[in-house]
This record gives structure tokens, sequence and C-alpha cells, in this order.
């Protein structure tokens, strides 16, 4: 089977200060006169060597910071740059949404670009036409469809923009980051839709920062570092080995010996805390629904029978959001008396919404706590697929994230009725 998508070793460099897009008359004869010299500290190279296949109806995420080629990557397949080097080939009708508005005539109407926009991407205008009532619901701009399209706003025309490239059955679907500027209602349309088209089987190429939506949507993942392929394979494994690399190596580790929030009269016993992923033990970044692992190291000048911790988990604004200790949890018997060790609290299916967490932490005996540190390190989250569904709670409803289940009865039929004839 020939792939749907093909990238061999292809490179982009653009020259700072220059214009990147296709020369002019005027720039052509003065390139004739004034011979460029070639400066290296003028080339950016946006993508260096990229290769990789799409299978046709294959569903592929492409993440990675700023900067790291993606947009360009996009680009070179819609065929809006040039390579500067290598090769992409595409088989099959192509619907790219890389900026709002792409492909739309602003002094034309809604309705207008609709049928401008369909016909760009090779439709027929009996095609556009059968799917244009579907096209004007979905982007929900019934009331402006025959408005010149520069009186909408940026969410209006990324709603036409999506709604046309969406419903216009390419065999190829491109989507950039750019519904990140529709509401949390549009963006979970935007979803459920690219689900539809995925199922019906055309290839998806979906580039985005929502890591939740990039492992509900995707089979696979391309991850882009500095230009270059960092990372493909399967999209939860790479979607959190990038969260992981996004939240910094070797667990939150912070030393206590003379921590800024240490109580006063507190015994400096705690020399140590590493907050990390239990399931690698190295990334400071737990997904949602994983298990934390906070080990907090103690030194003290008296043997301790039965050491506890205690561990309070607080919000953005420093309220106690739940605090749990080996006091009131089963925990197995230390060895013996000890002047120095390690205590391990694991926090498994971690109930929280993506953000930074700080803790406090308390230790001690049995009977008390005799050193305090507020603040001691922060617990960090990153958006995983918890529900199977792409979706998260909103961001309002608080740090959260609360697992339920479901159910829809009908309502009992009124005394005297009957279901059926």
């Amino acid at each position: 089977m020939h792939p749907a998508i093909r990238v061999q070793n292809v490179t982009k460099s653009f020259r700072l200060g220059t214009n990147s897009g296709r020369p002019n008359l005027t720039e052509r004869l003065l390139g004739l006169v004034r011979k460029p010299r070639a400066n290296p500290d003028n080339e950016f190279w946006a993508l260096k060597g990229v290769s990789f296949d799409v299978t046709p109806g294959e569903v592929v995420g492409v993440v990675g910071r700023n900067g790291a080629g993606k947009s360009t990557l996009l680009k070179v397949l819609s065929r809006i740059v040039e390579p500067t080097a290598g090769r992409a080939e595409l088989r099959g009708r192509v619907g790219s949404l890389l900026e709002v508005g792409t492909g739309f005539h602003p002094e034309l109407t809604g309705r207008e670009n609709v049928f401008l926009n369909g016909s760009v991407l090779g439709m027929s205008r009996r095609e556009i036409a059968k799917n244009f009532d579907a096209i004007v619901a979905f982007a929900g701009v019934e009331r402006f469809i025959d408005t010149p399209v520069k009186r909408y706003s940026s969410g209006m025309y990324v709603r036409l923009a999506f709604a046309v490239a969406a419903h216009l059955n390419p065999e190829i679907m491109i989507v950039d980051e750019v519904l990140a500027v529709g509401d949390a209602e549009f963006q979970n349309k935007c979803l459920g839709k690219m689900r539809e088209v995925a199922r019906g089987g055309r290839t998806v190429l979906f580039v985005s920062h929502n890591m939740t939506a990039v492992q509900s949507l995707c089979s696979r993942c391309v991850w882009l570092k500095d230009g270059t392929v960092h990372a493909d394979g399967p999209a939860r494994e790479v979607a959190e080995a990038y969260n992981r690399a996004a939240a910094g190596g070797g667990g939150a580790e912070v030393r206590l010996d003379a921590h800024p929030g240490r109580t006063l009269g507190s015994v400096r016993a705690m020399t140590r805390v590493r907050v990390c992923d239990d399931a690698d033990g190295t990334s400071p970044a737990v997904p949602m629904g994983g298990t934390a692992r906070v080990e907090v190291e103690f030194e003290l000048d008296r043997p301790l029978a039965d050491a506890t911790l205690g561990v309070v988990v607080k919000d953005a604004y420093y309220s106690p959001i739940f605090g749990i200790n080996n006091k009131v949890t089963p925990c197995p018997p230390q060895p013996g008396p000890l002047t120095a060790g390690t205590v391990v609290c694991r926090l498994p299916r971690l109930p929280l919404m993506p953000g930074v967490y700080p803790l406090d932490l308390y230790f001690g005996d049995r009977l008390n706590d005799f050193d305090t540190v507020h603040n001691a390190a922060d617990l960090t989250v990153v958006a995983a697929d918890v529900f199977g569904t792409g979706r998260l709670p909103p961001p309002n409803a608080g740090p959260v994230c609360w697992p339920a289940t479901w159910e829809i009865r009908a309502a009992r039929a009124p005394e005297g009725t009957t279901d059926g004839p």
C-alpha cells in the first residue's frame, strides 16, 4: 500500500531579515545586480532532514515546542512553501486549516467564501451545495452567512474555515493549532468532527499542544525538536515522554536543610524531598490519573522507632486540597530504630487537573510532628486522557478531576397511558 503522506529528508531554511515568500519582479532584478553573500548567521533551519510516512486512514499527531518546525512542516505539505531540500508527496485531495480564514476573501460574504474555498479544495459546485447547510450549521454563523467575512470576529472566521475543510470530504486533512482560538464548546465540536473524519478512513495530520486531544484522537505521534524528528511512535507513549521532557528530568528534588518554609521551632530532621512520577521514577511531571511518589530523606541525632510523614497537597492559592499521613493509612513496619532513612509516600490515581501544586511536609513520630516545612516542593500534574474521550472538565471547575458514572432514564409514563397501541 502506498503511503498517503510521504516525507523524505525534508529540509527548509529561511534567510533572516528577508521576505520568505516568492520574490517579485523588482526583487528578482535587484538580485541580478546584488550578488548575495553567503552568511550562515542569516539562515534559520526550520526543518533538518525530516522523514516519515503516513498510511491511508492513519491519524497522526505532531507535537513539539514553539519553533520546533511543526507549522513549517504543514506549510510544506500544503504546498504553501517549497522545501529547500527533500520532497513531500501526498496522495489524495487535501483539506488544510493552517491559519484563520486561509483562502477566504475579506470582501466576499460567508456564503461566497464557502463556495470559493470549496472550489480551491477541488470540490464541484454540486458537492459544495450538498454540504452547505451542514457547514453553516456547524459553524453557527447562519445569521451572518450573507455578511462579508471582513466583519466576522476571529472566532467566526475559524469556525467557518474549519467547517468548510471538515465537511468537504478531503482524503487528507491537515489541521494546525489554529483551533485553539475557538471557545471550549467549539473545540469539542472540532474534536468530535475529526473523530468522525478519522472513523471514515480518511488520513489526518493534527498539530496540537493539547496532549489530551492528541492521545485521544491519534494512534501515532511524531515529536519534532529543533527541526528534526525526535521521536515517532504510539501516541500515548510519545505524548507522555513529551510531557516529561517539558517538565524537566530527574524529578523535582529540593534540599530541605535550610528551606525558608520550615516553621519556627522545628527540629531540622528532613534533609531532602523528591517528587516524581512513580511509573519511571525520573520525571517530575505526573500524568492525570497516574501515581505520584514523594520521597523524604531524614537524619536525626537519636534513633527514631516510628517515623511518620504527613503530606498536604495545596492549590494555586495555597489552600489545602487533601492531606495524608502514615498514621491513618496502612504502612509496613520500619526496619528497627533509625537515625537516617527515607520515607516514601505514593499517591495513586491522582485526581488532579493539570497544574502545579505546592506540598507541605510534616515529619515526626506517632505522637508529634517535630519538623514542618511549608511549600517544600511542587507536584506537577500534566494532562492525560483519563476518561478516554479526549476531553477534560473546564479549568474553572476546580483543581480536582473526579471520576463518575452516569445513567439517563426515561420519564415514567403518566398513569392511564400505555407505551404501545
